[in-house]
């Protein structure tokens, strides 16, 4: 493989890793963290314990989540700089972007932030229309990323993919 294809190669796989972890993060790991009762002997956790260790979870996700934006960017950024353009690849990584640091940037941190001042702030309403809207912010970045994983592929390996 030439450089390119070697280029091209590690940032699918970045992009595959980000949307693998970004459905085990929200399929897996969530249903597991808030069903906890129905897994251990004895309810340890409380809603408001689940939830912060799901805080912490998506804490520390977000500096992934902070990286793999530079990484779209830079590598998007390229292409766009080499003539190599493709609006369907454009458009996915712009979502992906500016949905990855919505969720590192403003929801994750709010979400601690009403965390940190305890059980009643988490069942406010204001928490459960936050919390909504970081749901629906992690599942327009899931598709971005199937998107984007998708036409990079077509981009590489289909030849006439680039000719739309």
């Amino acid at each position: 493989m030439n450089t390119k294809q070697w280029s091209v190669t590690l940032y699918l796989m970045t992009v595959a890793a980000t949307l693998g972890a970004v459905l085990i993060l929200g399929i897996v790991v969530a249903a597991v963290i808030f069903h906890s009762a129905s897994i251990l002997p004895t309810e340890l956790l409380g809603r408001y314990e689940e939830g912060m260790l799901m805080g912490e979870i998506f804490r520390r996700f977000s500096f992934w989540a902070y990286a793999m934006a530079v990484i779209i960017l830079a590598f998007e950024g390229n292409e766009y700089r080499r003539q190599r353009r493709d609006k369907w690849a454009i458009m996915s990584a712009l979502l992906a972007v500016a949905t990855l640091l919505m969720f590192a940037a403003v929801y994750v941190p709010k979400i601690l932030s009403m965390q940190a001042e305890g059980a009643d702030a988490t069942a406010s309403e204001a928490f459960a229309s936050l919390h909504s809207a970081s749901e629906l912010d992690f599942k327009l970045l899931a598709v971005a990323l199937i998107v984007l994983f998708v036409r990079r592929m077509q981009l590489m390996f289909l030849p006439s993919a680039g000719k739309v």
